[in-house]
């Protein structure tokens, strides 16, 4: 996420407040020329919580029954963002019954009588053009029942949102805001009447950003997947409404949906869900499988790196690694200390995962959730491959940043391998982390090595002050594997091996080489749909960089005898997405 100056910001809500007040002397619209079907995914029990008084957002509760949702006091921006976003319509309209739809009537002209002439925090491009895709795609359960007098507020507040946004699109934030602004615009120009002139300076103003942040690769500047899979969705309800109306989407709009599709492709393990970095979560159930079908697009990425990742597959084993230096400048808000971390899925269970973002348990979990010990990578001397600043919202790209991290990935006789290094360390101690992992043809073995070398003189001078400042006693390092908390791990008799019993029935074992210590130690699972951080544990190898190459292998590998959970077979049968 982009983020201004404190005194940007002020100036940027005063602007948006003067608009949004200018825009209630709109001329109203009156009727729905067209409109858009309802694309976004809700949940059933998501809208029971609701109509139970359950306010779940941004990973807080707020519990309030028989209460209206603009009574409840938001413990944070976050939560009130989603509350003024609308995005739980979506919920209460999978719930469907008539207790969720007097709810979703009496809180939007609740809405339109608190805040319709231009107060309150929901007034930002990206909450509008948000607000405006759910109140347009679910009108006819909005409007239905509802006496012929009601629908006069509902379009004058449509015609207020939709001025304020052709006013105010561009003071979103590049990336996905600005995404979220002009397809609120375009759908409101397709769909309400005397607003039509609005369609095509928003069409262009799209295509004109689809240019701009979406790379040859089909990548965005933040490198996060799930906001990339939010974008492409956004883009594809975009084409779909102009399609619906008879128009058709810019040039640019469509070549980008092309790019995107075999990169999201690239970037989801074998369960089809996302791989977790920089910031991003696994992906809402079933959005994936959405967008990919609504695009149309069937194309793959070919070998090589997706904005920047790698993914190894075979069997019914998947490995994803951020293999690229993290994001710079304002897409580095979000940005993780990943490089060269991954994660393993096996089926349809995760096995080896990252921590994730702790953005919604506060600034601390934040902060941490972003270091590279919350990832599974080496760390050296307790620290990160990118340090992070005394400001928990950005990196420190001026100190032990990534710069090169060179990668190739090659098929072998029995498998796939993938060689890739990063220079995040050498600064600080001389040493350039080697990361190398091959995947058996069958799936059921993960090989990896990793070494610390010091390659170049000035490299050794560095490395042998490190050295002296441990009195010669090495600079320690840890290579650390976070385990999913729905897996059982246990270390072996003797503390040589782990083993690793998924809930399928599938035992993976860990093993190591050489004299680095082998430990089971905890960690924690990071989402933002729950209340709280998951306890699960994280193999750790912890060791001593002594000289100017320090090498460790290790291996996973599942058990030969080891049975597949019938339901794991079924699920993957039904899944022709995650590994068409």
């Amino acid at each position: 996420m982009f983020h201004l100056h404190p005194l940007s910001e002020r100036w940027s809500r005063a602007m948006n407040r003067m608009a949004a007040r200018r825009a209630a002397m709109s001329r109203p619209a009156t009727a729905f020329i067209s409109q858009p079907e309802p694309r976004s995914i809700g949940y059933l029990a998501r809208g029971r919580q609701l109509c139970a008084g359950n306010f779940v957002f941004a990973g807080s509760l707020v519990q309030a029954p028989e209460t209206s949702i603009w009574d409840i006091e938001p413990p944070d921006a976050a939560f009130a963002a989603e509350l003024h976003g609308f995005g739980w319509l979506d919920d209460l309209a999978a719930a469907g019954d008539a207790a969720a739809r007097e709810r979703a009537q009496a809180w939007l002209w609740e809405w339109i009588a608190r805040y319709g002439k231009g107060t309150g925090p929901g007034w930002t491009p990206d909450l509008t053009g948000r607000r405006l895709i759910r109140w347009i795609s679910q009108a006819l359960f909005l409007l239905r029942g509802q006496p012929s007098e009601a629908s006069a507020p509902f379009f004058r507040s449509l015609a207020q949102q939709t001025a304020f946004l052709s006013r105010r699109w561009q003071a979103a934030a590049p990336g996905l805001p600005r995404f979220e602004a002009l397809t609120g615009l375009i759908y409101a120009g397709v769909s309400l009447e005397g607003m039509q002139g609005l369609t095509e300076p928003a069409r262009a103003a799209l295509s004109r950003e689809c240019e701009r942040q979406i790379d040859a690769a089909g990548g965005i500047p933040t490198r996060n997947p799930e906001e990339l899979l939010e974008v492409f969705t956004l883009l594809t309800w975009a084409a779909l409404g102009l399609s619906d109306s008879g128009q058709s989407a810019a040039e640019a709009h469509w070549r980008a949906v092309e790019r995107i599709a075999p990169t999201l492709r690239t970037l989801r393990h074998a369960d089809g869900a996302l791989a977790r970095f920089h910031g991003g979560g696994r992906g809402l159930d079933g959005r994936l499988d959405g967008a990919l079908a609504a695009s149309g697009v069937k194309t793959r990425m070919p070998d090589g790196l997706a904005m920047g990742f790698a993914r190894l597959s075979a069997g019914r084993t998947s490995v994803i690694v951020d293999a690229a230096p993290p994001p710079k400048g304002a897409a580095s808000a979000g940005a993780h200390a990943s490089t060269l971390a991954f994660e393993l899925t096996s089926g349809r269970r995760p096995v080896i995962v990252n921590c994730g973002s702790g953005a919604s348990f506060g600034a601390e979990w934040r902060r941490a959730g972003r270091a590279t010990p919350s990832h599974s990578a080496l760390v050296l001397a307790s620290g990160s491959s990118a340090r992070l600043s005394n400001d928990a919202r950005h990196l420190d790209w001026l100190s032990e940043a990534p710069v090169n991290v060179p990668a190739t990935l090659s098929k072998l006789s029995d498998g796939l391998r993938f060689e890739t290094a990063h220079d995040g360390y050498v600064r600080g101690h001389g040493l350039t982390h080697v990361r190398n992992l091959d995947l058996s043809a069958d799936g059921r073995g993960l090989a990896g090595e990793d070494m610390l070398l010091a390659v170049a003189e000035a490299d050794k001078r560095r490395f042998d002050r490190a050295l002296d400042g441990t009195r010669l006693n090495g600079v320690p390092y840890d290579i650390r594997f976070h385990l999913h908390p729905e897996v059982d791990a246990s270390v072996d008799m003797g503390g040589t091996a782990v083993s690793i019993a998924l809930r399928s029935g599938e035992i993976w074992i860990f093993r190591a080489d050489g004299e680095a210590a082998l430990s089971l130690q905890p960690s924690v699972y990071l989402e933002k749909t729950r209340l709280k951080p998951r306890a699960t544990k994280q193999i750790v190898l912890s060791g001593r960089a002594l000289g100017y190459a320090t090498r460790m292998r290790w291996s996973l590998a599942k058990a030969q005898d080891t049975p597949v959970g019938i339901r794991d077979v079924h699920e993957e049968v039904l899944e022709p997405e995650a590994e068409d």
